[in-house]
């Protein structure tokens, strides 16, 4: 959990503060349009488009071409993206009119955009809560990075998106939007006792919150005695990832439905889409996001995207309805 900059940035700013005085957190939409129209911290090749910006975070475009790569990389403290990329290069793919990426390949695609961050500016990437249900992985990569999906205070310089489709081949192309990233002003810590205020101010879930070390929480698999989530068939059609509903998704997925065991095995790097038993309510002046993995219970992925906007399942006065949704994947 983190609280975002939004209760922070009400009333007149002060000249040349684009934050707030002393405010930290994720920046919410109308910061990142103010930013975005000032030529700070985040700039494109081209222009930025209408629903780029979303709630907490700005959606990031592929370029017009892709890099067919041996393996992940890294590129290290010294390094940029392009130098270490020529010992796994394998081809280039021209991705203006469009572009199938295979399963189990990797990719690497210069984004639009690129960072101009301040001292105090940092950023967090994830895949689009769409490309993670569809079992694409992407994860952002800079120069002199030595973390996926983090870019470091005062980064100077462009972005890259490392993509490998899972189950399904995608058809991309310039512009598709697979990733976004999040922009946060300082480094703001959320502890378990903030997160037992909040949650005695406005529930953050439908029942007596495990917290340490975070929220916890934990899948449903009674689902009423019906569907309790989808399994992802491994030979099907290929997907394009701008068109939305043009798919039959049962030719994609097959139904799990409940067990009288009320239990389910997870087959070894099979992919799945399962919810939350608990409901989930993010208050607007707040945003959180899940961590992939918990190596305590087992070696498996919970999820890809996994960022809650601020206001998720929120309504003012009321329990938490909305349910998480988990993209599993064991191994």
């Amino acid at each position: 959990m983190a609280e975002t900059a939004e209760n922070l940035f009400g009333g007149e700013q002060p000249a040349g503060d684009s934050y707030g005085r002393n405010s930290t957190g994720i920046l919410p939409s109308h910061v990142l349009k103010r930013l975005i129209r000032a030529h700070r911290e985040i700039r494109a090749s081209e222009d930025f488009e209408e629903g780029q910006v979303q709630p907490a975070s700005i959606d990031l475009r592929l370029g017009p071409v892709a890099y067919r790569v041996r393996a992940s990389f890294l590129p290290g403290p010294n390094a940029a993206v392009m130098d270490k990329m020529q010992s796994v290069f394998m081809h280039e793919i021209d991705l203006t009119n469009g572009a199938v990426l295979e399963t189990n390949c990797v990719y690497i695609v210069p984004l639009l955009e690129h960072a101009d961050f301040s001292a105090r500016v940092s950023g967090t990437a994830n895949p689009k809560s769409s490309t993670g249900r569809i079992d694409v992985f992407v994860r952002l990569i800079t120069d002199r990075g030595q973390a996926f999906d983090r870019v470091e205070p005062g980064y100077h310089g462009p972005l890259y998106a490392e993509i490998s489709p899972r189950t399904f081949p995608v058809l991309v192309r310039k512009g598709s939007k697979l990733n976004q990233l999040r922009i946060r002003h300082g480094s703001p810590q959320f502890t378990d006792t903030q997160l037992r205020r909040l949650h005695a101010e406005h529930p953050l879930v439908d029942v007596e919150p495990d917290i340490d070390n975070g929220l916890g929480f934990s899948i449903d698999l009674r689902g009423d005695g019906g569907r309790i989530g989808w399994r992802a068939k491994r030979h099907t059609g290929m997907i394009d990832v701008d068109k939305r509903g043009a798919l039959n998704p049962h030719d994609y997925w097959e139904s799990i439905d409940a067990n009288a065991q009320g239990n389910l095995i997870l087959d070894p790097d099979e992919f799945y889409i399962l919810v939350s038993r608990e409901a989930i309510a993010i208050p607007p002046d707040h945003a959180a996001e899940m961590e992939p993995f918990d190596p305590l219970v087992g070696e498996f992925r919970v999820h890809y995207a996994g960022f809650f906007d601020p206001g998720f399942g929120y309504e003012s006065g009321k329990l938490p309805s909305a349910r998480g949704v988990l993209e599993v994947r064991s191994r």
